[in-house]
């Protein structure tokens, strides 16, 4: 039986697409406002990530635990929504602003702020993909609301990779630091506008246990499942496939490609292919085995980004082919988020409580660290280039950027699908799984 409604199927998708919009801006360019126009060495950045992703690490999964035990009239995520928005929003302007000052002030305030924002952002994250588990007692609307989820998040990362030069341009151009400050004005307000809807329009249909999980209990949904802790190996490893292409590609399209504003191809080749790749899963989800859906897309996606680098031809085949890799990382995403669900059943089963949030925690800590790590990649591979900013094209920068935006994405597609020789749920089993919760909720009412 259905009971999602439309309304809260196009909430759902915006509100994704707002925080989708923010997280890309930030993903995008904080690396190269920190670096080219605060003037703050690729070294002290490097460390500024890498902190804020240790901390990430106590952060999301503390967020998660708290979301478990949240329970109030509006439900056990909803809160989290309707607060959320206001202070990305505002976290985000803070990390593109231009406080003056000396060297070491900068560096500080740079810290504070992208420390803050991951802080802000995970508030919000964790809840909006953890309601996704608890709309729906029937396994293919919730599936339904993750691949609407993913693609609105696509979305919203196409705009901000098509439009953002545009609009950096209207304010001054991407060598103003005013230009970002403004930008991110318009796109953090925006954002959480779609992001607020959420809160308004999502129910929860699956009522949380009477009685609160303790922390020391709830971080069992992790420790005891198997197959999540191979998942979560996983999903580390294949995120970084869109994360350092995101955060390298300002770099690609100007030193390899010669042109900011292929900047914009590269946000087309990813909407086309993400969304082709996510809208196809479902239909594949319900044929074949989850599992093997992902390690197929994981290879086919390992030779469609390996391919431009061996064969080279400029940017028209370089896009093709980068829009086909996209599309085999959109397959990941939606199968690889179903699995996530499966993971919390098995874990309901085996524990008797669900742990939805500390579950989709780990998930937003994981593509932060993903992120983190790829920025670190890119803040290595800067510094072993001897990059400095607007310096002249030389074959080492355009080998270097090639090796990031091709071939470290292939490498990704190949090692995520090492862990998952030991992921072991089969689609039999999780039917299984699926029936034994549904006799045991109707036992409990």
């Amino acid at each position: 039986m259905k009971q999602i409604t439309k309304t809260e199927k196009w909430t759902y998708t915006g509100s994704l697409l707002g925080q989708n919009m923010i997280y890309s801006f930030v993903t995008m360019y904080v690396m190269f406002f920190f670096t080219d126009l605060l003037r703050i060495p690729s070294q002290s950045v490097t460390v500024i990530m890498v902190t804020a992703s240790l901390w990430d690490a106590v952060n999301d999964i503390l967020m998660g635990m708290i979301a478990d035990r949240t329970k109030t009239r509006w439900g056990k995520f909803r809160p989290y929504l309707l607060a959320g928005p206001f202070v990305i929003a505002l976290a985000t302007v803070l990390c593109f602003w231009n406080f003056g000052g000396s060297a070491a002030g900068t560096v500080a305030l740079a810290a504070v702020c992208y420390v803050l924002w991951g802080m802000s952002y995970t508030v919000y994250d964790i809840p909006v993909w953890a309601i996704s588990s608890v709309s729906s007692h029937n396994a293919d609307e919730k599936n339904g609301m993750v691949t609407l989820g993913k693609i609105g998040g696509t979305l919203g990362t196409v705009i901000v990779s098509v439009g953002s030069v545009s609009l950096l341009n209207a304010f001054g151009g991407e060598r103003s630091a005013g230009a970002y400050t403004a930008a991110a004005c318009v796109i953090a307000g925006v954002g959480a506008l779609l992001m607020l809807l959420s809160g308004f329009a999502l129910k929860e249909r699956i009522e949380p246990p009477a009685k609160g999980i303790p922390f020391r209990r709830n971080i069992h949904t992790i420790l005891d499942n198997g197959p999540l802790k191979a998942l979560m190996v996983s999903l580390l490893v294949v995120n970084m496939v869109n994360n350092i292409r995101q955060v390298a590609q300002m770099y690609f399209a100007v030193y390899v490609w010669g042109d900011s504003g292929y900047v914009t191809w590269i946000g087309l080749s990813l909407v086309l292919g993400m969304i082709f790749g996510m809208a196809i899963s479902p239909a594949l989800i319900r044929r074949f085995d989850k599992k093997y859906l992902f390690l197929a897309a994981c290879a086919a996606g390992a030779v469609s980004s390996f391919l431009p680098f061996a064969v080279g031809g400029g940017p028209v085949p370089g896009l093709i082919l980068l829009g086909i890799s996209f599309a085999f990382t959109g397959m990941t995403t939606i199968s690889s988020t179903s699995m996530l669900m499966d993971c919390i059943d098995f874990a309901e089963l085996k524990l008797g409580f669900r742990g939805e949030g500390v579950v989709f925690s780990m998930n937003t800590f994981l593509n932060k660290l993903s992120s983190t790590i790829s920025k670190g990649v890119l803040g290595l591979a800067l510094t072993a280039m001897h990059y400095v900013d607007n310096m002249d094209p030389n074959p080492t920068v355009v080998t270097g950027f090639s090796l990031i935006v091709y071939v470290v994405p292939a490498v990704c597609f190949l090692l995520a699908m090492i862990p998952l020789v030991f992921y072991r749920l089969k689609p039999a089993q999780i039917e299984d799984i699926r029936t034994e919760l549904e006799t045991r909720r109707s036992a409990e009412k």
